[in-house]
């Protein structure tokens, strides 16, 4: 007859948090910014040897160290946060739309297309008009395609729309080809340049006051859409669950597609944004990587505009200072993206802690120490 021993041993368990509130969550966060800025300057004074007090001064200074760069600061955030605004209808029906680069490089060449075809024909509030509904309409035709796949046969729409994205790179490039200027440049150089045809307009002074008022626009209609609309509460039931919905009646095939039309359109105007905003030109870097950035500001800030702000505005200023401190202590371009790449796993990491808590739990153990024969 077999004998049993018992015992205890401590196992750690993840434990997903329920008593999380706005204040505690923010503190964690603030700690996982200073932890960074920490890291960041351990990386600093490792690859520079300089005193990160000073390399710090120069982040600053190259973010909002004069006029001109406060307002590509604030131009950087506009077009990052309306990224993540666009994003956020369809990754709340959980339509993970990873096709936001293609979405934006579709938008600024139709952006492109009328500045260089129509520049000459309109004036320039009909071509401000007509490069915002250009500029949509094409950003909805990119997100079509994989929303109507994903309504009627289920695809997967990760792939579908990280596809999408290289469709649009080949697209851009022909289009490079056909409005390089000069001819063998394999550039388009600064479209319109002499009339600025097509060039969002100045206010009271400020070249980007209409990209930041546009944005904030589309902002607040996106996040009354999504918080007040009949069509906002459908889609939240769809991503809960598509038998829930249908349960509740809910056309869940017309919603999808509804949904992501206005998610590509808004990365769609994002582009006309970069291009018809800022500058004033068209390339297969145009999105810069903005709409994969973009996911993580719309994740970490849980898909509240205010929070999105925030994200946007830290890591944006910590690039524009990145790219300072390179040029200023003769490092590359890649330094830049090592500051913001420290930077962003500290937050993801934060997410983490503000989500779940580990516990060590008690768990009753046995094995056999005998027998009788």
């Amino acid at each position: 007859m077999a004998g049993t021993k018992t015992g205890t041993k401590n196992v750690l368990h993840m434990v997903r948090r329920s008593d999380m509130n706005r204040g505690k969550a923010l503190v964690i966060r603030l700690i996982a910014v200073l932890l960074s800025l920490s890291v960041c300057a351990l990386v600093i004074v490792a690859i520079t040897g300089e005193n990160p007090l000073s390399v710090y001064s120069g982040i600053a200074a190259g973010a909002v160290g004069t006029s001109r760069r406060v307002w590509v600061t604030i131009r950087e955030i506009a077009v990052l946060l309306i990224i993540a605004v666009g994003l956020t209808p369809a990754f709340r029906m959980r339509f993970w739309n990873l096709g936001a680069e293609g979405q934006i490089l579709i938008g600024g060449a139709a952006t492109a297309a009328v500045m260089i075809y129509l520049g000459p024909v309109f004036q320039d509030w009909l071509l401000f008009i007509i490069i915002l509904a250009v500029s949509m309409a094409a950003g909805m035709l990119w997100g079509l395609l994989p929303a109507v796949f994903k309504a009627y046969f289920n695809t997967n729409e990760t792939l579908f729309t990280l596809m999408m994205n290289y469709v649009a790179m080949q697209i851009v490039t022909f289009f490079v080809v056909l409005w390089e200027k000069p001819k063998g440049s394999n550039t388009v150089g600064v479209i319109n340049q002499t009339g600025k045809e097509g060039w969002f307009p100045q206010i009271a002074g400020q070249q980007y006051l209409v990209n930041v008022i546009l944005v904030t626009v589309v902002t607040i209609l996106v996040f009354v859409y999504m918080k007040y609309s009949k069509q906002g509460y459908e889609l939240s039931v769809v991503g809960e669950s598509y038998d829930t919905a249908r349960y509740a009646g809910i056309d869940v095939k017309h919603v999808i597609i509804r949904t992501m039309l206005i998610s590509s359109a808004v990365c769609g105007l994002a582009g006309a944004i970069i291009v018809a905003g800022a500058s004033h030109t068209i390339s297969t870097s145009t999105a810069g990587g903005r709409g994969f950035t973009a996911v993580i500001v719309a994740w970490l800030a849980q898909f509240h505009p205010v929070a999105m702000i925030a994200t946007s505005g830290i890591l944006v200023f910590m690039q524009q200072g990145a790219i300072q401190i390179a040029t200023q202590y003769g490092l590359n371009e890649n330094a830049s993206d090592i500051i913001t790449g420290i930077i962003l796993f500290f937050l993801v990491g934060a997410e983490f802690f503000i989500r779940y808590r580990l516990e060590l739990t008690k768990v009753e153990t046995g094995s056999a120490v005998g027998e009788n024969k």
